[in-house]
């Protein structure tokens, strides 16, 4: 089995190191991974600079090559398929974050970013985070991965899916099951600060203080909440369907749906190609 790791956090980060160490003798693993961190790049291509892929004789896994790039999550993977591999791995795995990714996050996540990446290119993937920031059980979550790494390999598991996966931060006698879960919702407090710098100029710092959770059974914030390894299956397709009708009614004879007399002034296509 061909592996290819990276992650978000950065080629020294101790998630990636427990990850290699826990995948070091289930194939050909390889790590290409950026070279600071890279946290809520989403999924940023480079283009408007060169990228360098640089070997890391360093790396404190024995027996895993390591490589590391000026780039984005989105690039390591680009180049660990078509620079290091020169071929298609059979398992792309990103993480271990430290901290969740969770609901709406996703869309900002390096870490899924690099998975999302992986099925790009039609290679089944998994993105990994744990569900806390601090004293984290990276070891516990990386032997969990790695079982599901090898399940998701022999299965002929659908290549146009991720999974994403919160680890609670507890000891695994601690945990409840896994949840396969749907995204849930998150919300940030405090999002945006207003600061002055010492010549009276005005920035912005983004972050978010407090988090609130929304409390719908069956999502992934809400499983992990409860003790549970949630397990995300995800698609890039981001069509919403059930929407596609009523769309088309509306547009085809929106004075129906409104209570102005508005004409839409083009054909309406319910169902192009």
């Amino acid at each position: 089995m061909k592996i290819l790791i990276t992650n978000d956090d950065g080629i020294n980060a101790p998630g990636i190191v427990a990850l290699a160490e826990a995948m070091r003798d289930a194939g050909d693993v390889v790590v290409c991974a950026p070279d600071s961190q890279q946290s809520a790049v989403s999924h940023s291509i480079t283009l408007h600079k060169p990228l360098r892929c640089k070997d890391v004789p360093n790396f404190p896994v024995e027996g895993v090559r390591a490589f590391s790039t000026n780039g984005t999550p989105t690039d390591a993977v680009l180049l660990g398929i078509h620079a290091v591999f020169k071929e298609k791995p059979d398992v792309v795995i990103s993480g271990i974050n430290g901290g969740p990714n969770l609901g709406a996050d996703v869309t900002y996540s390096g870490t899924v970013a690099g998975a999302m990446e992986g099925v790009i290119a039609m290679v089944p993937s998994i993105a990994v985070s744990m569900g806390a920031f601090e004293n984290l059980r990276y070891k516990d979550c990386a032997s969990f991965t790695r079982t599901l790494c090898e399940i998701v390999f022999k299965c002929d598991f659908p290549k146009d899916i991720l999974l994403n996966v919160n680890y609670p931060n507890v000891a695994p006698e601690e945990i409840k099951g896994v949840a396969i879960t749907r995204l849930g919702q998150r919300w940030y407090d405090d999002v945006v600060h207003e600061r002055v710098d010492p010549r009276g100029r005005k920035y912005y710092w983004i972050t978010g203080k407090k988090v609130l959770y929304g409390p719908k059974e069956g999502t992934d914030a809400f499983e992990l909440e409860r003790g549970y390894i949630s397990v995300t299956p995800l698609t890039l397709d981001l069509t919403h369907d059930p929407v596609i009708k009523k769309l088309g009614d509306i547009l085809a004879n929106p004075s129906e749906f409104t209570e102005s007399k508005c004409e839409f002034p083009f054909d309406v296509v319910r169902n192009p190609g």
